[in-house]
């Protein structure tokens, strides 16, 4: 087998099991697979920020509030001040939050996460820049990314659409890369 091959295959196996995963939750509790991740790490601790529960999914904060705003609309979570700090906003799991919890399976996102405990700090460091040397080499979209499987309201996506397209002006203005030129 190509190194190709290989490298599409694991990246076909982490995105097929994270739809699985996904349409499993959905199944099993009514709600996505990164919603289903987000309430598990609620349950961890009492009380989290959004910057807090950004930390611990590993995302971007803005990435991390969306699932939450809809967490928060299906009265699955809570959004309360703190008690020792009126200015901070903390979020809570529901009773209906955590019954919600218990009927769901284990996410992929949590079978990752193990996985990746298991890598040492040189290899976590290294499949980092590899992956994203790829993503840079392919030309995708480097804006904040979402949380696995879970889709842009109509309004992000519209925001996003707008910001590749600078981009996308900003580097037909500039002159042409290295690769490109030897490519002709």
């Amino acid at each position: 087998m190509s190194s190709k091959t290989s490298i599409l295959n694991s990246l076909r196996t982490i995105v097929q099991s994270l739809r699985v995963s996904s349409r499993r939750a959905e199944r099993a509790a009514g709600i996505s697979g990164a919603q289903l991740f987000v309430l598990a790490q609620l349950a961890e601790q009492d009380e989290l920020s959004l910057n807090e529960l950004a930390a611990r999914t590993h995302t971007h904060q803005s990435s991390v509030s969306t699932v939450v705003a809809r967490l928060v609309e299906a009265k699955l979570v809570t959004r309360d001040r703190a008690r020792d700090d009126q200015r901070k906003l903390v979020l809570s799991l529901t009773k209906k939050g955590r019954s919600q919890l218990q009927l769901a399976p284990k996410t992929a996102q949590d079978a990752l996460f193990a996985a990746m405990d298991e890598l040492s700090g040189r290899e976590q460091k290294l499949l980092a820049a590899h992956l994203e040397k790829l993503i840079e080499l392919a030309g995708l979209d480097t804006s904040t990314p979402q949380m696995f499987l879970e889709e842009k309201s109509k309004e992000e996506k519209s925001q996003t659409k707008k910001s590749t397209n600078k981009k996308s002006k900003r580097k037909s203005n500039q002159s042409p890369t290295t690769s490109q030129v030897k490519r002709k």
